[in-house]
C-alpha cells in the first residue's frame, strides 16, 4: 500500500498539469494531462493507501518487524528522489515560493512586493488566494527562495525544480540524523525517511516545513550533548534560524526552555532562550520591522476542516466578524495548551522532556490553530521520531491524512 501510495503520487505529479498540480509542469518526465475529476480521484486514493500503508508499517513494527535500516533508508530516498523530480502535487506553495525568490533576486522586498506586482510568469503561477499577499515567510525562507530563482532566472519551472531538490536533500538529510539519534532508528525511519504519507505530503508538496523540522533535529542533538554553553548558544541560534523561516516555529523553543526552568536549570534556559531571540532579531533587522506585517494579517485567516471554521460562521453571524474575529484569537491559544497538557501525559514514559514537551506544542498547535494544512505536522513527526511506539503516533497519521484529503488541490480550491 505504500509503494502504491507513493507511485500514484508520483503519477499525478507526471500527469501535470491538473487539478492537484501547478500549472508550469517539470519537463524531464511528462505523461498525459489528467482530467480534474481523475486527478483528484488518484490524489485521494495516494492519501488512504499512503495512512495505511504508514499504520500497517508501525503496527508490524510494534509487533515484531525489524527491517534492515539501511534498506529502509535506501528505498525511502530511492522514493524521496522520484517525487522531487516531478512537478508539485498537492499544494501551490511552491510557486508562492519561487515568486518572493524571483523579487528578491531582482532587488525587490517580498514583505512589501506581492506576486501579482511582480506579474509575468512567475505571478501567473501563484493561486489566486496568495496573488496579492506578501511574503508570510522569515528571512531564512527568503534568501532559500532568492537562491532557487538565481538559478532558475526566468523559467519558474527551473526555479521550482531547485527548490523540490533541495527540499529532497533536507528531509534526506533529517532522516539521517534522526535513524543515526533516535532509540530505535527503525522506527525513526519508518517516521519519516520511509513514511509514505510524508513523503507525498513533504516531499512531493516541496513544503519548506522540511527545513524546519531538519533545524529542530539539529537543535535538539545539540541539547541532548552534554550541558556546555556552547552547545546551549548553538541549539538556541538553530531554534532562531528555523523562526527564520517560519516564525510558528517559536512553539520549539518554548518546548525546549520549559524543562530546563521546570528542572532549575536556569542557566541553560537563559542561554537558550536568548541566542533563539537574538538570531531572528538579527535576521528580521536586515529587512526592518514591516517584514513582520504580512504575519499579522495571515493570523486571521481561519482554514477547513476546523472548529473554528464553524465558530466563525456563527460567530459572525450572532456577535458581528470583529467580535468574533477576536473570540477566536483568545480561545484557540488556550485550546492549544489544554490539548498540550494531554498530549503531554500520553508520551510514553522515559522520554526526555526537551523532546515530549516540544512534541506536546507543535501537534496540540496543528489540532487548535485556525488555519491549518497537513504540512505543518512535519516538526511533530521529527519529534515524534525521537520516542518510542506508542498510540500518539497514530493519531498524527490520521491528523496528517484528514487534513491531506482536504487540502490537495494545487492552489486550485479544496476539494475533499
Amino acid at each position: 500500500m505504500s509503494a502504491v501510495g507513493i507511485a500514484l503520487f508520483g503519477l499525478v505529479g507526471a500527469s501535470a498539469p491538473n487539478h492537484n498540480t501547478l500549472r508550469a509542469p517539470i519537463p524531464w518526465l511528462r505523461l498525459p494531462a489528467m482530467s480534474d475529476t481523475v486527478s483528484q480521484a488518484v490524489t485521494c486514493a495516494a492519501i488512504v493507501l499512503s495512512c495505511l500503508g504508514a499504520l500497517g508499517m508501525l503496527n508490524a513494527h510494534g509487533r515484531g518487524w525489524r527491517p534492515d535500516s539501511r534498506l529502509l533508508f535506501g528505498a525511502g530516498a530511492l522514493a524521496v528522489l522520484v517525487v522531487a523530480n516531478l512537478t508539485p502535487v498537492g499544494s501551490s506553495d511552491t510557486a508562492s515560493y519561487a515568486a518572493y525568490g524571483r523579487i528578491a533576486a531582482l532587488g525587490g522586498d517580498p514583505y512589501v512586493t506581492t506576486p501579482a506586482q511582480l506579474g509575468g510568469a512567475y505571478g501567473h503561477l501563484v493561486s489566486e488566494g496568495w496573488r496579492s499577499t506578501p511574503s508570510v515567510y522569515g528571512p531564512i525562507a527568503t534568501w532559500w527562495q532568492a537562491a532557487a530563482a538565481v538559478v532558475g532566472g526566468d523559467r519558474p519551472w527551473l526555479t521550482i525544480w531547485a527548490l523540490m531538490l533541495a527540499n529532497a536533500a533536507a528531509f534526506l538529510g533529517t532522516g539521517h540524523l534522526l535513524m543515526r539519534t533516535a532509540e530505535d532508528p527503525v522506527r525513526a525511519g519508518l517516521l519519516w525517511t520511509a513514511n509514505p504519507l510524508l513523503i507525498g505530503v513533504l516531499v512531493a508538496g516541496g513544503h519548506l516545513d522540511t527545513l524546519v523540522a531538519c533545524l529542530a533535529v539539529c537543535a535538539i542533538h545539540f541539547v541532548h550533548r552534554a550541558a556546555r554553553w556552547h552547545h546551549d548558544l548553538i541549539a538556541g541560534g538553530l531554534v532562531g534560524l528555523a523562526c527564520g523561516v517560519k516564525i510558528s516555529t517559536i512553539l520549539l523553543g518554548v518546548g525546549l526552555a520549559w524543562p530546563m526552568l521546570r528542572s532549575g536549570a536556569w542557566g541553560r534556559a537563559a542561554r537558550v532562550t536568548c541566542a533563539a531571540l537574538l538570531t531572528p532579531a538579527l535576521l528580521y533587522g536586515v529587512y526592518g520591522l514591516h517584514a513582520l506585517a504580512p504575519l499579522s494579517a495571515a493570523s486571521h485567516l481561519v482554514s477547513e476542516p476546523s472548529l473554528w471554521a464553524v465558530f466563525d460562521r456563527f460567530g459572525t453571524a450572532s456577535l458581528g466578524h470583529r467580535a468574533a474575529e477576536t473570540a477566536t484569537s483568545v480561545l484557540w491559544p488556550l485550546l492549544m495548551l489544554a490539548l498540550a497538557w494531554a498530549l503531554r501525559r500520553r508520551v510514553p514514559a522515559g522520554t526526555p522532556a526537551v523532546v515530549a514537551v516540544p512534541f506536546a506544542l507543535t501537534f496540540a498547535w496543528v489540532l487548535a490553530a485556525p488555519w491549518t494544512m497537513p504540512w505543518y505536522t512535519a516538526l511533530a513527526w521529527a519529534l515524534a521520531a525521537l520516542f518510542r511506539q506508542g498510540r500518539l503516533t497514530q493519531y498524527l497519521v490520521v491528523t496528517t491524512a484528514v487534513l491531506a484529503l482536504s487540502h490537495n488541490s494545487g492552489g486550485h480550491g479544496w476539494t475533499l
